[in-house]
C-alpha cells in the first residue's frame, strides 16, 4: 500500500488510526538509484538514527546518498570515512557544511540545522589512548542522537588510580548510560560497571597483538564479566553509542512523561 491507499482506507473506515500509523511508518525510505534505500523514518520508528557506512562505497555514491539524506533529515552521519571520501564530501558540500572527526573517522553533513538536545547525558570512557577512535565514534553517534556527551579518556587498569577521580567527574553529570572502550585484555568495563549505578556498554577495541589480539581477548573478557554488562562487537562504536543514547533518551522521556502525568493529576 502507498500513502494514498492508507489515507483512503482510514477515510472509508476500513483501517483504524493505529494500524494506519504503523503502515505509514513502514513507507519511510527514499531510494537512490538502484543501490541504496535510505531509512528516513528509522529514528522515529526505533529511536536510532540512520547512518551511511562509507566503507566499501564509492566516494561519489557516498556524496549522493548524503545529499538525499540531508534533504530528508537536514543532517547525515557518515562513518568509516576515508580521506578519499572526505575530499569528495568537501568538494560537494563545502567545508562549512561538514563536521569532520579525524579520530572517529566520521563526517556529519548538515544544512545548518543543529541537533535538538534531549536533555540526556551519555558518558564515554576509554581505557587507553589507542582506544579513543572507537570511543569517539560512539561519542559522535550519541551526540547526533541528541545527547550531551562527557568523555573520560586514558584511565585504564595499567594505572587504575586515574579512574576514580575521572569517575567522580563523570558521575557528577548524571549520565543515563556509559560506554567503556577497551582493547588488550578488556578489563575496564567490568571495573566501571562495579562502581556506577547506570547501564554500562562494553566496547571491545582491536588493539593488542599476539594470542587474543585484534580485540578477541577484550571481547571474550567482557562477555565473561562478573559485572552486569551489555557488550557490542569489536570496534562497533556506532552500535555502542546508539545503544547508550537510546537508554539515556528513554530515561529522560520517561521522566518527562511522568512529570506531565503528575501535573495533570494535580490539575484534576
Amino acid at each position: 500500500m502507498d500513502l494514498t491507499d492508507i489515507l483512503k482506507a482510514v477515510k472509508d473506515g476500513k483501517m483504524d488510526l493505529e494500524t494506519a500509523e504503523k503502515q505509514a511508518q513502514g513507507l519511510g525510505f527514499v531510494s537512490y538509484m538502484d543501490i541504496a534505500k535510505l531509512d528516513s523514518h528509522r529514528k522515529s520508528r526505533t529511536g536510532v538514527i540512520e547512518a551511511i557506512l562509507a566503507d566499501c562505497k564509492d566516494p561519489d555514491d557516498v556524496v549522493e546518498i548524503a545529499r538525499v539524506m540531508v534533504a530528508e533529515s537536514k543532517r547525515a552521519l557518515i562513518t568509516r570515512v576515508s580521506l578519499g571520501h572526505l575530499e569528495a564530501l568537501k568538494q560537494a558540500f563545502g567545508q562549512d557544511k561538514l563536521e569532520w572527526n579525524s579520530r572517529a573517522r566520521t563526517v556529519v553533513v548538515h544544512d545548518g540545522t543543529p541537533v535538538p538536545r534531549t536533555g540526556a547525558v551519555v558518558g564515554i570512557v576509554s581505557a587507553g589512548t589507542a582506544d579513543i577512535p572507537a570511543a569517539e565514534e560512539a561519542r559522535v553517534v550519541a551526540s547526533e542522537m541528541g545527547c550531551e556527551t562527557v568523555a573520560v579518556y586514558d584511565v585504564g587498569v595499567a594505572g587504575i588510580h586515574r579512574l576514580i577521580p575521572a569517575l567522580d567527574k563523570l558521575k557528577a553529570r548524571m549520565p543515563g548510560a556509559i560506554v567503556v572502550a577497551a582493547g588488550r585484555e578488556g578489563t575496564l568495563p567490568t571495573i566501571v560497571s562495579g562502581l556506577v549505578d547506570v547501564p554500562v556498554i562494553g566496547l571491545p577495541v582491536s588493539t593488542g597483538y599476539g594470542a587474543g589480539g585484534g580485540g578477541k581477548a577484550a571481547l571474550l573478557a567482557m562477555l565473561q564479566s562478573c559485572s552486569t554488562l551489555a557488550v557490542v562487537n569489536i570496534d562497533a562504536g556506532f552500535v555502542a553509542g546508539a545503544y547508550a543514547a537510546r537508554i539515556a533518551n528513554m530515561i529522560v522521556a520517561a521522566y518527562t512523561h511522568g512529570k506531565e502525568d503528575r501535573a495533570e493529576q494535580t490539575r484534576e
